[in-house]
């Protein structure tokens, strides 16, 4: 499991990613419906993802984030210091003991860009509470590569388009033609 958080001035966000042994890659996002400090977000993201992994079963995983400070916390190599951090360190402690075996390590950002594009989404989206949204990210090409675009003879080429009064199409068309 991959974990990140995000934190912009209109919202904060997860981002979870589960690979499995055969190289399924599971991903989520979650918007969170307060607004956190950086730490709060990355804790959050870790909580997330173990409630899922408990709630389906697993209980053994490796466990990647991006975070110096928390991961240094969750393995005692760090006290944790400021009081607002204290109730989300005990609920990921509470949550990594109902594992029966775990790996937790620091990953660099460069090692986390899928968990971390997650929980940027998640912030810039920033959904009410009670709201959801599905995503599809599609992997193509919008028009097929031109294998020679020497072999396209462009000089005289025009495009017309004429849209409706009614057209709500119509201010942005004419918009485009100035």
């Amino acid at each position: 499991m991959y974990f990140d958080g995000a934190t912009r001035r209109d919202g904060a966000g997860a981002g979870v990613v589960f690979i499995s042994l055969q190289n399924h890659v599971m991903p989520y996002s979650f918007t969170l419906t307060q607004f956190c400090s950086n730490n709060v977000e990355e804790y959050q993201a870790l909580i997330l993802g173990l409630q899922m992994t408990i709630k389906i079963g697993v209980r053994e995983m490796d466990i990647y984030g991006d975070s110096q400070l928390v991961i240094s916390q969750i393995l005692d190599e760090y006290e944790v210091r400021k009081e607002d951090l204290i109730p989300y360190y005990r609920q990921a402690l509470q949550l990594l003991n109902q594992l029966d075996s775990i790996n937790i390590g620091h990953v660099p950002r460069s090692a986390n860009k899928l968990a971390d594009a997650l929980a940027n989404l998640a912030a810039t989206l920033a959904l009410g509470a009670g709201e959801s949204m599905q995503v599809p990210v599609c992997n193509r090409w919008g028009i097929a590569l031109l294998e020679r675009v020497e072999d396209i003879d462009t000089t005289n080429m025009i495009c017309v388009y004429t849209a409706d009064e009614d057209d709500w199409r119509k201010p942005i068309i004419d918009f485009s033609l100035l």
